[in-house]
């Protein structure tokens, strides 16, 4: 199997710069605000001298002795990332010298065995190298380096090679496959509406830290598991807000990148609050995602919360009636509490994938495109009506098609629209999102 390393330590000390260099990519959000990474986030290191490739976790800073909701999460996540790791790469702050909590976390991680490796970081070129000094009480291996600069990166990551050949841990490059992945589903939607509630459920373990304070989630996650044989990755993203309430960069940062998650996700999952009417900011969302044409599930959650049928009966009107810009996207009701919904999701995101791969041929396509006109003629503009030549399926992910016109000008929304729902109708796209184009050409061209 892929050997698994975690990064520990306490708020602030560069963990997730570290992290961002060993893989290299900027994957995990990185500031100077203490406390940004919460949960746990994974990538896989593939060294550049044809190193074997392992598995590195990023931990939220560790505070043994915090006594607020989200310490104590942290704590817990950082302990599970501890126990599934094979080695520990304990990352402290040479700026700042030898803290209680550094002594107390490195006598822990002592006791528990695991093959660990001091990294001071912060500390900027050799002339600084005096700065390590007070670590060497640990009775640890030491290494120092600057994650923001890169001095010392390459030799640490060389040693921590050496370091795994040393304790006898094997690394199994078999894992490390992109496609071993599955299909990427991004969880999207305003804060507290519940995406990791929905996300811990479905996995059936608190792997998401979950609390009643918007804004819990700060960075994009990945979480792959296995379900009846395929695999997955859910995308946990922070919660979008309005503009006008962004008060943090740190914040903004947070939601671009959510953006950008559900962009490259394959599939997202639309998390809306039951219990509350559609905001200005959810038709945001809505909006966006019909723009970018991404393949996206509705999932109003917590259902639960809603006992009365009546009322059940009032909300599926309300957001029938809002959702309509958007018919093909479909709509679950779900509950992180009972799991209503939840067994839905997951063949409904396999379905949603299989139809934006779909392919049509072009001869069936221009039956399509003459039955369709037979049907429905374009309206004449200023006594011209718009010809059509030929259709041709251009792309998938989305489903693409572009019908050649004499003149794209004489075609009016209203008639782009028709032709899109019948085009939905007669492929068989009834969830996906499709594109329809109209390329002027005054040339007829040849039906294939």
């Amino acid at each position: 199997m892929l050997a698994t390393i975690a990064l520990i330590g306490r708020p602030n000390v560069g963990k997730s710069t570290l992290f961002n260099r060993m893989i290299r990519r900027n994957q995990a959000i990185t500031h100077d605000q203490p406390g940004v990474t919460r949960d746990r986030m994974y990538a896989v290191v593939r060294p550049t001298n044809e190193g074997r490739p392992y598995g590195l976790v990023d931990t939220g800073g560790m505070v043994p002795d915090g006594d607020g909701d989200f310490e104590r999460e942290i704590m817990e996540q950082a302990k599970e990332a501890i126990g599934a790791a094979q080695a520990v790469l304990l990352v402290v702050d040479g700026r700042e010298g030898l803290m209680p909590v550094d002594e107390r976390v490195a006598r822990d991680l002592r006791a528990s065995g695991l093959p660990t490796m001091i990294v001071v970081n912060k500390v900027d070129g050799f002339e600084q190298e005096g700065l390590t000094a007070e670590f060497h009480a640990l009775g640890m291996e030491m290494l120092s380096v600057s994650a923001s600069h890169g001095y010392g990166v390459n030799e640490m990551m060389d040693r921590v090679e050496q370091f795994l050949d040393e304790n006898g841990i094997e690394s199994t490059e078999d894992d490390v496959e992109e496609d071993k992945q599955g299909l990427r589903i991004a969880m999207l939607g305003r804060p507290n509406a519940g995406k990791s509630s929905l996300i811990n459920a479905m996995l059936g373990e608190h792997r998401m830290i979950v609390s009643d304070q918007a804004g819990t989630t700060r960075d994009s996650v990945d979480v792959t598991f296995d379900r009846q044989g395929k695999k997955y990755t859910f995308v946990d993203t922070a919660g979008v807000r309005r503009r006008t309430r962004i008060t943090e960069d740190l914040e903004h940062f947070s939601i671009m990148k959510a953006l950008k998650s559900s962009q490259k996700a394959q599939v997202a999952i639309l998390v809306l609050d039951g219990t509350q009417a559609l905001s200005h900011q959810d038709q945001r969302l809505i909006h966006f995602l019909d723009k970018e044409k991404t393949p996206f599930i509705v999932a109003v959650n917590k259902s639960d919360l809603i006992t009365d049928k009546e009322t059940l009966t009032e909300l599926k009107e309300h957001f029938n009636k809002e959702l309509a810009i958007v018919k093909h996207a479909p709509v679950v009701y779900t509950s992180a509490v009972t799991k209503a919904g939840l067994g839905a999701i997951l063949p409904l995101a396999e379905k949603l994938f299989a139809e934006c791969s779909l392919r049509v041929g072009t001869g069936q396509l221009n039956r399509i495109m003459q039955a369709v006109i037979d049907r429905h003629q374009p309206p004449l503009i200023k006594r011209r009506r718009a010809k059509f030549y030929y259709m041709t399926q251009a792309d998938t992910m989305p489903p693409t098609f572009v019908f050649f016109v004499n003149d794209s000008k004489l075609i009016l929304p209203s008639y782009a629209r028709y032709m899109e729902g019948q085009v939905r109708k007669l492929v068989g796209l009834t969830m996906a999102p499709i594109l329809i184009r109209f390329k002027g050409t005054h040339k007829k061209m040849l039906k294939k």
